[in-house]
């Protein structure tokens, strides 16, 4: 019985905190509604001694990209292909970067396509030592491509979901973390009882 409960934990676990200790760069959130606004995050972590000063992310042509939020201490350039969509986006340090300690987050606003499946971020890490990191590989690779899933709108999510046309997102993350938290209480909860019954026994 023991091994079945350390199981569980571990399943629990791996689930529930398994994305929190990667150090890729990913967009977030990691999932979103087909025909939605949303508020995309690009999180970029710093993973050498040198600082990230350039990053870059080639936007998916499942969602049309069109705002950016302002970043103290970081311009951005846009590239657009020939009907004016912004095909990529690249934030570039004016002051010292992002630590080897640190990390940064860029946020961005865009409306995913009503027939979107997937969205593939390809993103270009540049350091100040002149490196540059390609994350724009497969899922098991070592330098993975972020990729957000694109749910199908039903129901009251029809009209849009994640943010509106303003920029004002209904998701949030902390919320998502208490349910995440609620869930592996619960469960341990289960557990503990398990294991008090099979003492009894």
């Amino acid at each position: 019985m023991k091994k079945h409960v350390a199981g569980l934990f571990a399943m629990v676990f791996i689930l529930a905190f398994g994305g929190v200790a990667s150090a890729h760069v990913t967009v977030q959130p990691p999932q979103v509604t087909a025909g939605s606004y949303q508020v995309f995050t690009l999180r970029v972590p710093t993973e050498k001694d040198a600082a990230t000063v350039q990053v870059k992310v080639e936007v998916p042509d499942g969602v049309e990209v069109s705002r950016f939020e302002p970043k103290p201490e970081w311009s951005y350039e846009l590239e657009k292909n020939t009907d004016g969509k912004i095909i990529s986006v690249t934030w570039k340090s004016t002051g010292k970067g992002i630590g080897s300690t640190e990390f940064g987050q860029f946020d961005f606003q865009g409306k995913v396509a009503a027939d979107a499946k997937e969205l593939v971020w390809k993103a270009h890490q540049t350091y100040a030592d002149g490196s540059i990191v390609d994350w724009a590989g497969a899922a098991d690779s070592d330098h993975p491509a972020s990729v957000t899933k694109v749910a199908e709108a039903s129901g009251a999510n029809a009209g849009g979901n994640g943010a509106d046309a303003d920029g004002k997102t209904s998701r949030d993350p902390l919320t998502l973390s208490l349910a995440i938290a609620g869930l592996v209480l619960g469960l341990a909860g289960f557990v503990i009882s398990l294991l008090r019954r099979g003492k009894r026994a």
